[in-house]
């Protein structure tokens, strides 16, 4: 969580407690200022048994994050578009695939599975799911994301992925539940609903 803070304002010193605290509180204060009544939140909320046992709420307005991603100017996140390097893809071009894909009925695209993971990607209902569990350390990851968000980020150019966009897009949906992960020590889970405060 600190590196995430850290790439997202380089100025703060979030390594320390009261470096994250203040981007928090930060981010809250902004997030009363540029809320509107039918705005759509996003909810990030983070349980760390491991050390110091750290939790994390987060809750931020959609408008809010669209206004300040092109703030933003750190590694390769700048003006609302990540930067991705062509070998990262090797070589596959992720628009046409997406295409591809979303022309085709809802079917289980990918099964991966061995002594200790069992991964699966899938289309249903208008949705991109990615599921990985992993006997190993009990962990699971569910990813739910819309194709119109996922269109809406590959919508920049070829070497961008377009963040800002994928937000609006994202606002446009109804409550949304986009990623959970769960393991040993740290459950994570960000969605998105109506609601200014988290569950």
């Amino acid at each position: 969580m600190a590196k995430l803070l850290s790439r997202m304002s380089p100025q703060i010193k979030v390594g320390s407690k009261p470096g994250r605290l203040g981007l928090l509180a930060l981010v809250l204060a902004a997030s009363v200022v540029f809320a509107r009544a039918e705005d759509r939140w996003l909810h990030i909320k983070v349980d760390d048994t491991a050390g110091d046992n750290e939790r994390v709420r987060v809750n931020v307005p959609l408008s809010l994050a669209e206004k300040v991603l092109p703030c933003i100017h750190a590694d390769n996140l700048d003006h609302g578009r990540v930067k991705i390097n062509g070998a990262d893809v090797n070589g596959v071009d992720l628009r046409e695939l997406l295409a591809a894909v979303r022309a085709t009925q809802d079917s289980e695209f990918v099964t991966i599975q061995d002594r200790h993971d069992n991964v699966r990607v899938a289309k249903a209902g208008g949705n991109l799911l990615i599921k990985v569990r992993e006997d190993h350390d009990k962990s699971t990851v569910d990813v739910k994301v819309p194709f119109t968000v996922v269109e809406a980020l590959l919508s920049a150019g070829n070497d961008e992925l377009d963040v800002g966009a994928a937000i609006r897009a994202l606002s446009a949906h109804g409550d949304t539940e986009l990623v959970t992960v769960n393991d040993k020590t740290q459950t994570v889970r960000i969605w998105v609903d109506s609601r200014s405060a988290a569950e």
